[in-house]
């Protein structure tokens, strides 16, 4: 019998096929050329690789190897099952070696959904920092506002969701990462010498442009106005707080968002004021309940969180 006439199927046999460690054993013996060096290689006993050799050749129907002057000669068969088999072994080292990547945190695939604001500037500078530790981590990064990302997490289009002051939900656990602010985006001078933090009432009466799609931090300054008796005007409804931030500027008017767009967007001539009393929202991670976060999501969440400390100490 030629190799042409073997061919691929040879994996699967004329009897009854083989199994993986007949494949195992016959891939050692093809690569290291005797029984003993096998047996060195498999961690196992001489006699156990004749016999597992001789069970792979009964159920094949032909022989794997001839003896040749003391030596084991490969068959033209045992040259054409080598093919398949050897990519069978290398997709098995492939797939150890991923194994042992991601036991150290060195590999894997984060399944990411984000806010846009986080998405501007910090969620950036976190992939960075991490890729720099952790280069063969791969990524897919969702921009969802708030609802969006719930409905990507339970439709399984990702993994992890970072949210502002996500809203319980059944299906899902969450944990807070960190604390965060809405703050007055205006040019400089706007409210004249601002020494600490600006007074809410400052935007009584104004024009601001507004934000529409904010999620659950949308009702933190309407919820203060309303306490505090204030009342303001939006003179434009945006869809994003980068919108907002980039209009302002444009207008040269006022509106309020989150410190990371504005961190992001702030200028020589525009600013950004902390407010009396402050607009808190939280930042969490979400994922759904019965899938938590793997080794190298709760690495990521670690070197997020250090990033997301350095940005909000600088210039605060």
């Amino acid at each position: 019998m030629t190799a042409k006439a073997v061919g691929p199927v040879l994996l699967q046999g004329y009897r009854g096929g083989m199994r993986f460690r007949q494949i195992e054993v016959f891939h050692a013996v093809y690569t290291h050329g005797s029984i003993s060096a096998a047996a060195r290689v498999l961690g196992v006993s001489q006699p156990s690789v004749s016999k597992t050799l001789r069970h792979a050749e009964d159920n094949l129907g032909f022989q794997l190897f001839q003896l040749a002057r003391g030596r084991l000669i490969p068959t033209d068969e045992a040259h054409a099952l080598i093919r398949e088999a050897g990519d069978i072994f290398d997709r098995l080292a492939s797939l150890q070696q991923t194994a042992r990547n991601l036991a150290q945190v060195g590999g894997g695939h984060i399944r990411l959904g984000i806010v846009p604001s986080l998405a501007l500037d910090v969620i950036p500078q976190a992939m960075a920092q991490f890729r720099r530790d952790w280069p063969r981590v791969t990524f897919e990064v969702h921009t969802h506002h708030h609802d969006d990302l719930v409905r990507s997490l339970i439709e399984r289009e990702t993994d992890l969701a970072i949210a502002y002051t996500p809203p319980p939900h059944p299906r899902l656990t969450s944990a807070v990462l960190a604390h965060g602010e809405l703050v007055a985006f205006a040019p400089a001078q706007a409210f004249g010498d601002v020494e600490d933090r600006l007074p809410l009432d400052q935007l009584a009466d104004r024009d601001l442009i507004g934000v529409a799609a904010t999620g659950p931090i949308g009702d933190v300054l309407t919820r203060a106005a309303l306490e505090r008796g204030i009342a303001y005007r939006e003179a434009v409804s945006v869809q994003t707080f980068f919108i907002a931030a980039r209009l302002a500027q444009l207008e040269g008017g006022v509106t309020v968002v989150d410190e990371f767009t504005a961190r992001a967007s702030q200028s020589p001539d525009f600013n950004w004021f902390r407010t009396d009393p402050p607009l808190e929202f939280t930042i969490s991670w979400v994922t759904l309940e019965d899938r938590q976060p793997s080794k190298v999501v709760r690495q990521f969440l670690r070197t997020f969180s250090d990033v997301l400390e350095a940005v909000r100490d600088t210039g605060s």
